[in-house]
Formats: structure tokens, C-alpha cells, sequence
């Protein structure tokens, strides 16, 4: 029976007028992306999918230039964490806000891993953010660093073995070490996959380019299917389905440029599939589409099947994009539960599943897809010592075989896929997105600024990424009464900011209702579905 792991990759755009807000793109880079492609390189009878959206592979080939620009001129890269490495901001509200990203909200696996950094934020609990020493500051900066680098980095660059050697008191020359160290381990990470890909080892898919819900951009009653009677905004959105052609194109363009390859495979946001996406997904040259068990359930059942099986390739006689359907337990157990576990006892207990589901004729396939990025920082050691076990128990089973997408949907004979029910990996439903006040409220100013642009009668490329930032899935995510409080905070303001950037672009003085917050949150974080969304992005 083969095996196929797909690692979703994926951060919203977080710049704003040139200048990046969050900093949770290289971060990852520094850490999930650096050590997952360190596991793959290691062993070469491995076999993955890596799905990277556009918007992602877009801000780190971002980052990579403005680095590459600060070495070569000393031009800051306008990100407030890597320019803070330059030039700390003075005490006031700058300052508070650099203390207020550094500071982990929760003692984590960052904090009880090193000694120094939790000794600083222990000092820190109370303290006024706005008004704390310079050389407290600079430390906290160089550890909050230090704590989301890599296994392999960390182990491997001597410029971090130093750092960590020295423990505090951090100069200048050594915030000038470590963001050189920044600037290569994220400029390496595009080339690493790169090289993967083209070695067989990763099999490179896509998602549309700024990560929207095709489902509700097509349709918003869509998300009544499995949820009837939700409350969704009363008007479409304008030209969805261009929009949706918009972002299938322009993505697999992008993708092709800095991957060197145009993806045949397409995991689509937040593995959200409905009757009308299919279309398009076949339309754009896909060869395969992929989502939750959980929908094919659902659509099994409005089809009268008692049950559907996902272990297996779907497809329609005719259509050439075929279906795969994750496991969604064996995907959250690697999201949620083998982060307390030894490697070994995880990596045994997921052999043992697979097992079990490969004695029962008939059964292909297992895939098993979950985020590429958030889990790991739960992990002991950034899950590095889980790939690796994980790689190498599989690469040498004798009856289960690591492959890729690409390969099943051409050597696996298809069964038929059922009317897709619209749905997505949380809970088959669309409600996370939709249905909501707040989520509501979002789609409203959304559309809005669309009718803007639309009366505007200007199409030109930079209008419509901006357009594509705000209609990304993630800032419809957070409002609502389940997410944390500072990341819904977070989240309304970037939202915000990026129609307000698109209104200025158009030249249209913003809304006066972009100027406050509509969201709201609770005060801890949750897991949801099959991917977490905590307080650190």
C-alpha cells in the first residue's frame, strides 16, 4: 500500500505599504522549512509532497532580496524584528510592541529548552514593555531569535553555537552575526526544495495564489450544504469565479518562476473543495486535487452511499483531475498528539495504523496532510528527530512504500467520485470561514472594496494583488468568539490595513470603518480541524 505525506506550507502576506508587519514567514523559514527539507536530504528513498502557496514562496523570495540588499548596502529590510537587529527602537511604543512579539504569551518548549531565555522572560512578566533596558532588550531580541532557529542550524552553524555559548549580554557585532545567519538560512530555503524536487524526493504542488476559499469566493451558500441555514452575506462576491481564475493562474506563474517547475497537483485552501471548483481546478491543468476525509463523507452521504472509503484515487469518467481524500485521524495525530510522544513510540503507533488499514482488501492508498509549519514548535527539537524516524522506518518497510501524488493518480486504477458536498478539513464545513457576524462583517468590507475597484474600470496588476491579499482565507479565520484575543486583534488590523492599502492605491480616501476594530477573541488559543492557529503564527 503506498504512503503519501503532503506538508501544506502557507503564511498570509503580512506586508503593508513595503513593510512586512509579522514576522512569522522567515521564522518559519528558519526553523520548519530549513529542518523538514534537512530530513528529506537525508534520506534518499524518501518520498513527500510539499505544497507551497504562492504567497509564501513570494514573501520569502521577498525577504531573501531585502537581506541580499542590507549586506550588499546596509539598507534596512523593513521588518520590525530584523531592522530592530540593526537599529533597537528607542524606549515608547516601539519598544513595547518589539517586547510584545518577542515575548512568548505561554512558557513553550522555546522557553523550557534554554535556561537564559526563560530566566529573561521570567524578568520581563510585569515589567513596562515601553521602558525596559536597552541590553535586556537586545537580549530578549537575539534569543527570541536564537529559540526559533532549526536543529540544523542551531547544530550546524557555528555563528549560532557562539550565540548560544555566550548566553547574554549580546553586542552589536553579534546581532550583525546572527541576522547574516538569517539572511542565508532564508535565502537556502527555496533552492533546498529546489533541488529536492528536482532530485525525486518532493513532488512540488500549489494552491491558489493568496490562499482564498474558492467555495465561498464561487459561491457563499455553498457553506449551507453541510451546514443548512447558516447565515451568510445576503449578496455575492463580484466576479468570484474570475477571481478564482485570477488567483489558479497567476499562482501556478509564480510557482513555476521560483520553483522552476509549473505544479500538476493542487491542494486547495484550507482543503476546501465544492460541486463548482472542481471545474476550474481541471480548467487550470491540474492532474490531481486533494481535501478532507470528512467531505467525501459528507458527499457520500447526501449521495445515499452508507460510507465512503478515502483510502483510495476518486475521479469522474471524462474529467482529468483526479481526488484524494486524506485520513483525518492519522493526519491530527501527527498535528495534535505525537508532539508528547518519544519519536520512536509515534513512528511505531503510525506504522501500526498503517498496517491495519492496508489488511483490508482494496486500499491503496493512505494520505496523510496536515500544516507543514505550525506543529513542530510543540515538538521536542522542532520534530526534527520524529522526520527523521519517520522517513527512515517507512523508506525501508517491506509492504508500505512512500510515493507521491503525482505517481498514484497514474498508476492506481480511480473509483467515482460522488457530488462533491462543499466543505473543508474543519469538520467538512465552511463555517471556520463564514456565517459568523464578525466573519460576516469581514466578507461585507471585502466586498465592498471590490465594488470600488470595480467602478475604478482599472485592472492593472499591482491593483489586483492587492485585491488578492484581502482575499486571503486567514483573515476570515480569526474573527469570531473561538480564537485567542491578541490574534484576532493581530489579524483585524492587518485586514484592515490591506483594503485600506488598496483604497489608497485606488485613490479613494478608506472607510472610516477601517479605522476600528470588528473582531473580537477569547483569551487562550484552540485547535481546530486539522491544523492549530496559536497565539505565534
Amino acid at each position: 500500500m503506498r504512503v503519501a505525506f503532503l506538508w501544506h506550507m502557507h503564511q498570509p502576506d503580512y506586508r503593508v505599504a513595503g513593510r512586512f508587519q509579522r514576522p512569522w514567514v522567515y521564522l518559519h523559514a528558519l526553523m520548519g522549512y530549513t529542518d523538514m527539507a534537512a530530513a528529506l536530504e537525508a534520506e534518499p528513498a524518501a518520498r513527500a509532497v510539499v505544497n507551497f502557496t504562492p504567497v509564501l514562496l513570494d514573501q520569502l523570495d521577498d525577504y531573501a532580496r531585502r537581506l541580499k540588499r542590507w549586506r550588499d548596502t546596509g539598507t534596512p529590510p523593513r521588518d520590525p524584528l530584523l531592522d530592530a537587529l540593526i537599529r533597537l527602537p528607542p524606549p515608547g511604543p516601539g519598544r513595547a510592541e518589539l517586547v510584545r512579539t518577542c515575548l512568548p504569551v505561554t512558557c513553550n518548549r522555546r522557553t523550557d529548552r534554554d535556561a537564559a531565555f526563560g530566566k529573561i522572560v521570567d524578568e520581563l512578566c510585569g515589567a513596562d514593555a515601553a521602558s525596559i533596558p536597552d541590553g535586556l532588550c537586545v537580549d530578549l531580541l537575539v534569543w527570541h531569535h536564537l529559540s526559533w532557529l532549526g536543529e540544523t542550524l542551531r547544530g550546524g552553524d557555528p555563528r549560532a553555537a557562539e550565540l548560544l555559548r555566550r548566553g547574554g549580554d549580546f553586542t552589536l557585532a553579534d546581532r550583525r552575526s546572527l541576522l547574516e545567519l538569517i539572511a542565508e538560512g532564508v535565502a537556502a530555503v527555496i533552492p533546498r526544495w529546489r533541488a529536492l524536487a528536482e532530485r525525486g524526493s518532493v513532488e512540488l504542488s500549489t494552491t491558489p495564489y493568496y490562499h482564498p476559499l474558492l467555495p465561498l469566493l464561487l459561491d457563499f451558500s455553498s457553506a449551507c450544504d453541510t451546514a443548512p441555514g447558516s447565515a451568510v452575506p445576503g449578496r455575492p462576491y463580484p466576479g468570484g469565479a474570475q477571481r478564482a481564475r485570477w488567483h489558479l493562474q497567476e499562482g501556478l506563474a509564480r510557482c513555476e518562476q521560483l520553483l522552476g517547475q509549473r505544479p500538476t497537483g493542487c491542494w486547495p485552501s484550507e482543503a476546501a473543495l465544492s460541486e463548482a471548483t472542481l471545474p476550474l481546478l481541471a480548467e487550470a491543468g491540474f492532474s490531481w486535487t486533494a481535501s478532507s476525509q470528512s467531505v467525501l463523507n459528507a458527499s457520500a452521504g447526501h449521495a445515499g452511499k452508507s460510507g465512503a472509503d478515502p483510502f483510495r484515487v476518486y475521479r469522474r469518467a471524462g474529467e482529468a483531475t483526479a481526488c484524494i481524500f486524506r485520513d483525518d485521524g492519522l493526519s491530527d495525530r501527527i498535528g495534535f498528539a505525537y508532539k508528547d510522544w518519544t519519536a520512536e513510540d509515534a513512528v511505531g503507533d503510525l506504522i501500526v495504523h498503517l498496517e491495519n488499514i492496508a489488511r483490508e482488501p482494496g486500499r491503496d492508498l493512505v494520505l496523510i496532510a496536515l500544516d507543514g509549519e505550525n506543529p513542530w514548535e510543540y515538538y521536542p527539537q522542532n520534530g526534527l528527530p520524529f522526520l527523521r524516524e519517520l522517513y527512515g522506518q517507512l523508506s525501508s518497510h517491506p509492504s508500505l512504500k512512500l510515493a507521491t501524488l503525482g505517481d498514484c493518480v497514474v498508476q492506481l486504477p480511480a473509483a467515482p467520485l460522488p457530488p462533491v458536498r462543499a466543505g473543508s478539513w474543519v469538520h467538512g464545513q465552511l463555517l471556520t470561514w463564514i456565517g459568523h457576524p464578525e466573519k460576516n462583517r469581514a466578507w461585507e468590507l471585502l466586498i465592498a472594496a471590490k465594488e470600488a475597484l470595480d467602478r475604478s474600470g482599472r485592472s492593472d496588476l499591482v491593483l489586483l494583488h492587492r485585491l488578492g491579499a484581502c482575499e486571503g482565507s486567514d483573515w476570515f479565520w480569526w474573527p469570531g468568539a473561538h480564537n485567542p484575543a491578541p490574534s484576532v486583534a493581530d489579524f483585524d488590523a492587518l485586514f484592515r490595513a490591506q483594503l485600506s492599502s488598496l483604497y489608497s492605491e485606488l485613490g479613494i480616501e478608506p472607510p472610516p470603518i477601517l479605522a476600528r476594530p470588528f473582531a473580537h477573541g477569547v483569551s487562550h488559543a484552540v485547535e481546530a480541524g486539522g491544523t492549530m492557529r496559536p497565539t505565534e503564527q
